[in-house]
């Protein structure tokens, strides 16, 4: 047996151990910081990561007879620490964790990633979280997490600069990290950022033009044998476009904003999000965007979405319809979001949505045919999205 003295989460500590109890046991056993959890043992799953003199080990193969005199840091000693109150939310936000157990240690090596490497992209964080594994959450959540903390705090380092530059300027005392503002999460006003010159043309120009950060998005696109003009009218119709979408039903309209609600239902997952969008429309280009919030009371799954579509005439009597669909999934539905066979779900449900306008704006057929509610079978179109799937893994997209 061996008595060190250590520093846990601040306090100064000593409690005798054989010289082969692990980092990992000392803090559960010891200090009943069961926080620290304990997955492999082998020093591969990174569950049990702590920070050891402010840099993250593997408690589990760490031994803490070699700890002497070392400040310690596990979950439980974050309270005080502003990058982890950052971390903390953006998880929570961006839904990065699932059952939790391997969310102390990668909070652990998020927070080394963020104060180490302030400019790493994506590929750079994938990197550096291979060491940390995790059975639920697919990464993307946590990736997009840790993504956001590190451009939240790069905007506000360059808020500061620039303050600082503009103090210079006027003979202002230049702001100082200790009278700095507190880390507050924002949202991007895009009219806001642009000179004031350029907002009414960007106003003009609904399309959203960039990729969201964290978004996953899907491109289609359908045909309507009508000509342009007509189905750009049709398509301000809120209510007849609604009734075109398998699922959907409004409860509220009101010019270009409505409200109501869209259920939907694909292998396991099955949702009824309701909520509301506001449509923007560009007439001299023909372009429009819907954008849309919503949350399925079932899953406290919350839904944002853009929906861009642009109208291109192929002819007198013929229009394309291009999609650019841009959504993202908080809550335990968003693990369901990024798959492929969800992407190849919703080009089938772009497709169904295409003819079912064609549909409505067929004078050949009645009234009550034009007007009957878009049906949609769900099990033969996930029958039918798996098969495509298939059919392209294994070469067979020719036969």
């Amino acid at each position: 047996m061996k008595t060190i003295a250590l520093t846990v989460n601040g306090q100064a500590t000593s409690h005798a151990c054989t010289h082969r109890t692990h980092l990992g046991d000392f803090l559960r056993e010891q200090h009943r910081l069961t926080g620290t959890h304990l997955g492999c043992e082998h020093g591969v799953c990174g569950a049990c990561t702590v920070l050891l003199d402010d840099k993250p080990v593997r408690s589990c193969i760490t031994f803490a007879a070699a700890c002497e005199g070392a400040q310690v840091v596990t979950i439980e000693g974050y309270d005080q620490d502003p990058v982890m109150a950052q971390l903390r939310a953006a998880f929570h936000q961006h839904h990065a964790l699932q059952c939790g157990y391997c969310t102390p240690g990668m909070l652990a090596t998020a927070r080394d990633i963020v104060l180490r490497l302030p400019a790493a992209d994506e590929l750079t964080i994938r990197r550096e979280l291979s060491g940390n594994l995790c059975r639920c959450t697919g990464y993307v959540g946590i990736v997009a997490a840790i993504r956001s903390v590190l451009d939240a705090r790069s905007a506000a380092a360059s808020a500061i600069d620039q303050a600082e530059a503009a103090s210079t300027i006027v003979g202002l005392p230049a702001p100082t990290s200790a009278n700095a503002p507190a880390f507050t999460c924002f949202t991007l006003d895009e009219a806001a950022a642009l000179p004031a010159e350029t907002a009414p043309a960007a106003q003009a120009q609904p399309i959203r033009a960039a990729e969201r950060q964290g978004w996953t998005r899907v491109e289609a696109s359908f045909k309507v044998p009508h000509p342009a003009a007509e189905v750009w009218r049709f398509m301000a119709d809120l209510p007849a476009v609604a009734a075109c979408l398998p699922g959907a039903a409004l409860t509220e309209h009101a010019a270009d904003k409505v409200s109501g609600q869209i259920a939907i239902k694909f292998g396991p997952m099955s949702a009824s999000f309701k909520g509301s969008a506001t449509l923007e429309r560009d007439d001299a280009a023909q372009r429009a965007v819907l954008r849309g919030e919503g949350r399925d009371s079932l899953s406290n799954s919350t839904a944002n979405g853009d929906v861009a579509y642009a109208l291109h005439a192929l002819g007198a009597d013929a229009t394309e319809v291009k999609v650019d669909l841009q959504y993202a999934l908080q809550g335990p539905l968003a693990q369901f979001s990024r798959s492929g066979l969800v992407r190849d779900f919703v080009q089938r449900m772009v497709a169904d949505f295409g003819r079912n306008v064609a549909r409505r704006m067929d004078p050949s057929l009645s009234a009550a045919e034009r007007e009957a509610p878009a049906a949609m079978n769900p099990v033969a179109m996930f029958a039918a999205v798996l098969w495509a799937r298939l059919k392209r893994l294994f070469g067979m997209g020719h036969n």
